[in-house]
């Protein structure tokens, strides 16, 4: 199968304290269609630099990010934008990423307007679908963001990420500010939409239990730098790298997502 996202040779170099430091150097990997990647790592790793150029939110020195077979880091305008529709990403804390005081109808709304996803008169209908899809109550519509619960918030973010139908969402430490339950609740609403709607995922996070339970691969990340790379459940029960060893040996006790019946049938 043809990869969805090829990354190549991914660097990008910032001046902090007067010293130059490589917060990328020379990242590559795939992503197919419909595929889990997690990228793993520990803090200032380089996995966070990584999904804000993936977004074009940062400009890399060098390297090349081809989607769906196209050279995004050429786009500029319209036809970025119309590639960002099929691209699209759910952030750690939605009160960050959103404003707190918009409703919850109104954030939906937004990709659906601004890409001519659906008509104005239309509109309405497909927020409720929408929230549907994402386990939420209709009656939430109305509700600011800040009034309602990190799970709700979450479950609103991956809505209107949903709303312009796209082929890769990028998940920079979605479900790390969660509690654990509310946690599996989500990774079991990621798993069934990846089932349903055949989306993928880039997967960033430091938690290996909800990496095992959703990721099919692993990406190790240390330095700016991808330092090991395979099958999810290989990496974790027998890591190369000492950067893999040393993730897997801090972490003392996995969560047992991968058990829970609603992944059974999503990483395999």
């Amino acid at each position: 199968m043809s990869a969805l996202l090829e990354v190549d040779g991914l660097s990008k170099r910032y001046r902090r304290g007067g010293k130059d430091f490589a917060a990328l150097d020379g990242v590559s990997f795939e992503i197919a269609p419909g595929e889990t990647l997690a990228l793993v790592g520990p803090s200032g790793s380089g996995k966070s630099t990584v999904a804000r150029i993936l977004l074009r939110l940062v400009v890399p020195d060098a390297g090349s990010i081809r989607f769906n077979g196209e050279e995004l880091l050429g786009l500029r305008g319209g036809a970025l934008r119309a590639r960002r529709a099929k691209l699209q990403m759910v952030f750690q804390d939605p009160l960050a990423a959103f404003n707190p005081r918009a409703t919850v109808a109104g954030l939906i709304d937004d990709p659906l307007r601004i890409h001519g996803i659906v008509e104005r008169a239309a509109r309405p209908r497909a927020i409720t679908a929408l929230l549907k899809r994402v386990g939420l109550a209709t009656e939430l519509a109305g509700r600011r963001v800040h009034e309602i619960s990190g799970g709700q918030r979450q479950r609103v973010a991956i809505a209107r990420a949903l709303a312009t139908r796209p082929a890769l969402i990028v998940l920079d430490e979605a479900v790390s500010a969660l509690d654990v339950l509310v946690r599996a609740d989500i990774l079991s609403l990621l798993a069934e939409l990846q089932r349903d709607e055949g989306v993928a995922y880039l997967f960033i996070s430091h938690d290996l239990g909800a990496v095992r339970a959703i990721a099919h691969r692993i990406a190790i990340m240390d330095g700016g730098r991808i330092v090991e790379q395979g099958d999810a459940a290989t990496v974790i029960a027998a890591p190369t790298s000492a950067t893999g060893k040393a993730l897997v040996a801090a972490t003392p006790a996995l969560p047992v997502f991968a058990d829970l019946p609603a992944f059974k049938e999503t990483v395999s």
